[in-house]
């Protein structure tokens, strides 16, 4: 057993029954091991849980290259986030639930959010929560989709759009006297 094979196993568990469905013990009947043998790959469920977040999320912080300006950049990061978590809302809501779990990966999408909006506006912090809750509770609306493609593609492009009227809000209140 291999810690990428507890991962996904956890995954599916949360994916199938959300943050209650995933135990340590749930987890290990699933994979036919003790729970004991668990902890030699993960400290604890938080870590699982952290883990999990790291693996899920790590494609959001990727670039290619360097885009063009800020602007770009944030919504870079926020589309891929949004689209992280309409694949995953049950983990987003696990850590939602469970603080401690946000760490790694999560933390530095939210720092890295929070040093771009600094560098454009003092009221980065207050913009920060806007975009990320604006891409949480659209993401986890894409749940509702599943399985209807059409009907999520239509809901991805009206968060882009929606992404995008905030964002030029944004700098629009920058550039007013």
């Amino acid at each position: 057993m291999e810690r990428d094979d507890i991962l996904t196993a956890a995954l599916t568990l949360l994916d199938e029954g959300g943050g209650q469905g995933l135990t340590m013990r749930a987890l290990a009947t699933r994979l036919g091991v003790t729970p004991m043998s668990l902890y030699h790959h993960v400290e604890d469920r938080t870590g699982l849980l952290r883990a999990l977040s790291d693996r899920v999320y790590a494609e959001v912080l990727e670039t290619t290259g360097r885009p063009a300006d800020h602007r770009a950049e944030i919504r870079a990061i926020l589309t891929r986030y949004h689209n992280a978590v309409g694949r995953h809302p049950q983990l987003t809501l696990t850590i939602f639930a469970e603080p401690e779990a946000f760490a790694g990966v999560s933390r530095q999408i939210t720092d890295r959010l929070t040093s771009l909006l600094a560098e454009i506006t003092a009221e980065h912090i207050l913009w920060r929560d806007i975009l990320v809750d604006h891409a949480h509770g659209s993401g986890l609306a894409l749940a509702t989709a599943r399985g209807d493609q059409k009907q999520a593609e239509s809901m991805r492009e009206q968060y882009q759009h929606a992404l995008d009227r905030l964002l030029d809000q944004l700098l629009d209140q920058l550039v007013e006297p």
